[in-house]
């Protein structure tokens, strides 16, 4: 079993934390093999299989795993103990939700992806923890900047002591949008941030780099840029290794982040790239 992980959150002593791949699971036929979704079509026994392999390798606790459903929203809330196993072991409880922040040790968070960004978000400082969903909708919507407002709110977490990372998801080359995209961030975005993150095409379409989009909204929210990993893993580019909804479609597997304050100690990195 592979993960993809970074070293400037492991580096912080306090979270466990990965983002799947494809290898290592007992899926089979088009979810083969790792495939974390319990709502693709695929086998139950099998994800739960998947959960109990992937959570044993970065040294989490399957059963205590808090997820939502998401709806590319930028909806951020506070998760706590009463919320463990949400959506995993416990019947979803809440919907429309996007990110989800804790400052409870061994409360793992996890969000669902299949090409959208999954933004990683650590306070050492306040030992409290976030993690988001971002698409197109959440990248225009600024949800990392929503988060970073959030964990200040709820745990007086300061962004310059915070470190974050933008994960795998579609790269620029890869990820053609229209014009009405274009538009939603224009609303959003200086006009120095859209020349950055969008490249105009002959066909009237944009390709659009959501990695150096997260990490512009992350560091106009105050994290300092050295503080501030980003993916070199395209799930466009690699869909042998990583599910991609624009490569092969709804008959696929889903991805995932995860991120698991600890009380202390150094992370696993075994089998991580």
């Amino acid at each position: 079993m592979t993960w993809i992980s970074f070293p400037g959150l492991a580096a912080t002593g306090c979270v466990r934390h990965g983002f799947s791949t494809r290898e290592g699971g007992v899926s089979r036929g088009v979810y083969r093999s790792m495939d974390l979704s319990y709502t693709r079509g695929d086998d139950k026994a099998a994800v739960d299989e998947n959960f109990r392999r992937f959570c044993a390798g970065i040294g989490i606790d399957p059963a205590s795993l808090v997820s939502t459903q998401q709806t590319h929203t930028t909806r951020v809330i506070r998760v706590t103990e009463k919320d463990r196993g949400n959506g995993i072991t416990k019947p979803q409880a809440y919907a429309d939700v996007d990110g989800l922040v804790t400052n409870v040790p061994g409360l793992p968070l996890i969000t669902y992806h299949a090409d959208c960004v999954p933004l990683f978000f650590v306070d050492p400082a306040r030992k409290a923890i976030g993690l988001a969903h971002s698409g197109w909708k959440g990248t225009a919507g600024r949800i990392g900047e929503e988060t970073v407002k959030v964990m200040g709110r709820e745990f007086g977490s300061r962004p310059e002591d915070m470190v974050a990372a933008v994960g795998p998801s579609i790269c620029r080359k890869c990820y053609e949008v229209s014009k009405d995209v274009y538009a939603a961030f224009a609303d959003r975005f200086s006009p120095e941030d859209m020349k950055a993150v969008f490249d105009r095409k002959e066909n009237g379409k944009y390709q659009l780099d959501l990695w150096e989009a997260n990490r512009r909204v992350l560091m106009e929210a105050g994290i300092r840029p050295e503080n501030i990993s980003v993916t070199g893993f395209c799930t466009h580019c690699h869909p042998d290794l990583l599910w991609s909804h624009r490569a092969l479609g709804n008959a696929r597997g889903s991805l995932a982040a995860f991120l698991c304050l600890t009380e202390g100690g150094e992370e696993r990195s075994s089998h991580g790239i």
